[in-house]
């Protein structure tokens, strides 16, 4: 991140703030499922009873902090990444191909989210609901998937922003100039 939050856009920073936020919330999410995988096991296991609603519930809460945690591990570049071609460009070269990356990713970002919000939409508009005795309405985990994907079309948007404004450099590397 920039050196100075002050130097920051207001648009930048909430969604930056935002991006913080929905990390806290998948980081929830993760430590709710190993609750509930932990109950899961001691009703199946110790109790000889049948879970009901367990493995639906972790399987959705991990796909929502999968999505609803991915602009969090772009703001912190938590993400891997594989730096050989940006450590050996000077810092024209490496904002360039870091332009060129996060323009890629944006728009297979925003072909997703496009897809994704009708895939939401027809589960809400139809009620549809898992097929277990549960009957989970899944519009409420699909949700998380247009949620998410806007929040990291806007974390790429603020990112591109900010390394084309040299508020920030690429890659979070170092300036390379000429020796």
């Amino acid at each position: 991140m920039s050196s100075s939050g002050a130097l920051l856009p207001g648009w930048v920073k909430a969604v930056h703030a935002i991006s913080r936020l929905f990390g806290v919330a998948a980081a929830g999410l993760i430590l709710l499922s190993i609750f509930v995988v932990c109950q899961m096991v001691f009703v199946r296991a110790v109790l000889g009873q049948s879970s009901i609603w367990q493995t639906e519930f972790v399987t959705f809460s991990l796909v929502a902090a999968t999505f609803i945690g991915a602009p969090y591990i772009l703001l912190t570049r938590g993400h891997v990444c594989v730096d050989i071609v940006p450590l050996l460009l000077r810092t024209p070269g490496r904002r360039a191909l870091h332009l060129l990356g996060s323009a890629m990713a944006l728009t297979f970002c925003v072909f997703f989210l496009y897809a994704a919000v009708p895939w939401w939409y027809e589960a809400w508009q139809t009620g549809q609901t898992t097929s277990s005795m549960w009957r989970a309405r899944v519009w409420i985990p699909y949700l998380s998937v247009p949620v998410g994907l806007a929040l990291l079309c806007l974390q790429f948007a603020a990112e591109i922003h900010l390394v084309f404004t040299r508020r920030e450099a690429p890659f979070g590397l170092a300036p390379k100039e000429e020796s």
